[in-house]
């Protein structure tokens, strides 16, 4: 099992932010923009813990050089089930420079945005104070 994956099942944010590079992207499937940074990355990975219930992995892809992952999860927001995959890719260091995650289907993807826009003003503030509001 990847480090990321046993640090997320254990709902382990410090040890998440120690596997992303300072200069990770986070491409999120209900933001049209990619998200630049360590301190905003963590701080939307803690905003999505909050949102999640249930969550938990099912199914874990390695590519053949190591050097990317895809990790399938379950979950809910809400009443709602949702079914998604974190792309993991990772520099020469074995941090993650490159996270994007999709998910399905649309109505869950609907209040996955609706949950984490009510959570944005304290994700923002999380990433620029790097303090857990």
């Amino acid at each position: 099992m990847h480090p990321f994956r046993t640090a997320v099942e254990n709902r382990d944010l410090d040890a998440v932010e120690a596997l992303l590079a300072e200069d990770v992207v986070f491409t999120s499937p209900v933001a049209f923009k990619p998200y630049p940074g360590k301190a905003l990355t963590t701080a939307i990975l803690r905003g999505v813990l909050r949102v999640f219930t249930d969550f938990r992995y099912v199914r874990e892809i390695e590519g053949a050089d190591g050097r990317d992952h895809a990790l399938v999860f379950t979950a809910k927001v809400g009443d709602k089930e949702i079914n998604g995959c974190d792309f993991l890719h990772f520099d020469e260091e074995g941090k993650i420079d490159e996270f994007t995650v999709m998910v399905r289907p649309l109505s869950a993807a609907q209040a996955l945005a609706a949950a984490m826009g009510a959570q944005f003003d304290r994700i923002q503030e999380e990433a620029t104070t790097g303090e857990r509001a």
